[in-house]
């Protein structure tokens, strides 16, 4: 206490033990509360509380402690006597009772630093494998078929995400798969839901939890089910649910959701939403069309309104002449063309005369044949009794060979 305190109190006038109690309360309540490391000594639990007691590890000092419900669901299962422990407390003096107690605010399992290293390596480690590239997020579809559903059984995480995405999308199917989400069967359960909904072929798998602690968490940054994740051919969305604590499996999967609810937008689309924008597209396609309409009318309109157009007959007179002359020279071309064939042809003719045998008979020539048709060109060709044909201008003679 302050020394102004003490001269408040005097043998003649002292302070009664409830002002003293009273300012007890006053200078602990200043405090605030504090982080401290301690060993459970006492742990029992009494309508959802706890009430325990610890001691500090190095020193033979120890402390009541209250852990409210509302705390109690948000520390790690399985806490208990011996466990030596992270709280965060807020010293609590009762008036009355002349006690001090520590008022649990938050509670952690010790040596969360070395987790914390542990998780940060693996980071680093599956960083500079890849894992994590951009490059390697797959996009979920559109409008997937069938979505696969990990998480606890009966959770809040289950309801929100099959609610939200059946309001979204009443057609929506969901093969639902569930795993513990904490502790250690977590992981071998989560991948084995991941293989038989892999099997299944779905077309994109939500994991989803609804929050928790560092503790609670540590099974999604846990390498197996980070490996499995990263194999899969199948888009994944993470939805854990922590800012504070993200585990790794938000950056191996494809899409990180903050909640099962956001998950539940993304995996599907609004239905309401997208009958919005389709009317909105529709509105604006029929006023572009009216518009390019509206356009061409008004174009066809004013070539209405040509001279060429309104009196076509005009262009067609303009015309007519030119047609006629050009038949008419069309005309005489071919007049002229055909008078020059007949004239070769003729030519031809008279030529093809004077070269034909017929023209050499017609001069009092003959052509002399044997019976077989065989031309005698030369009196050798020939023995006497022979029978020749002679081939004259009108006719043939029949001959035979006296002499040769």
């Amino acid at each position: 206490m302050s020394s102004t305190a003490g001269n408040d109190s005097s043998p003649e006038s002292p302070w009664s033990l409830q002002r003293l109690s009273e300012s007890l309360e006053v200078y602990i309540n200043r405090l605030g509360s504090v982080w401290i490391e301690a060993e459970i000594t006492q742990w029992g639990s009494s309508g959802g509380h706890v009430y325990g007691r610890v001691k500090d590890p190095e020193e033979d000092v120890t402390v009541d402690i209250t852990i409210w419900r509302t705390t109690r669901e948000r520390i790690p299962e399985g806490v208990g006597q011996g466990d030596r422990v992270l709280l965060k407390v807020k010293p609590n003096w009762y008036v009355r009772g002349g006690k001090l107690s520590m008022n649990v605010l938050d509670l952690r399992l010790a040596g969360l630093g070395e987790l914390l290293a542990k998780i940060e390596a693996l980071r680093v480690a599956l960083t500079a494998e890849g894992l994590f590239d951009p490059e390697r997020k797959k996009v979920p579809p559109f409008l997937p078929q069938s979505v696969g559903l990990v998480t606890a059984k009966d959770s809040d995480a289950e309801k929100d995400v099959l609610h939200n995405a059946t309001a979204r999308w009443p057609e929506v199917q969901f093969q639902v798969e569930h795993a513990s989400v904490q502790g250690d069967r977590a992981v071998p359960e989560i991948i084995a839901a991941l293989d038989r909904l892999e099997a299944s072929g779905v077309d994109v798998i939500v994991i989803a939890r609804g929050g928790g602690d560092f503790q609670h968490l540590l099974p999604f940054s846990d390498e197996r089910l980070l490996r499995r994740v990263a194999a899969l051919d199948i888009p994944v969305i993470s939805a854990i649910g922590h800012e504070a604590d993200k585990p790794l499996l938000d950056d191996v999967a494809d899409v990180r959701a903050s909640t099962p609810t956001d998950a539940a937008k993304r995996v599907v689309p609004d239905v309401a939403e997208e009958r919005r924008r389709i009317n909105e597209a529709r509105s604006r396609l029929t006023l572009r069309l009216q518009g390019i309409i509206d356009g061409e009318t008004e174009r066809l309109e004013m070539m209405r309104q040509r001279p060429v157009v309104a009196t076509p007959s005009t262009v067609v007179d303009r015309h007519a002449e030119d047609v006629l002359r050009l038949v008419q020279r069309g005309v005489d071309v071919t007049d002229t063309l055909l008078t020059l064939q007949h004239s070769r042809l003729e030519s031809l003719r008279a030529s093809v005369r004077a070269l034909s045998p017929q023209a050499t008979l017609d001069r009092g020539y003959a052509i002399v044949q044997l019976a077989s048709g065989e031309l005698v060109s030369s009196p050798q060709s020939v023995k006497a009794g022979d029978a020749l044909r002679l081939r004259v201008k009108d006719g043939e003679i029949a001959a035979e060979v006296t002499d040769s």
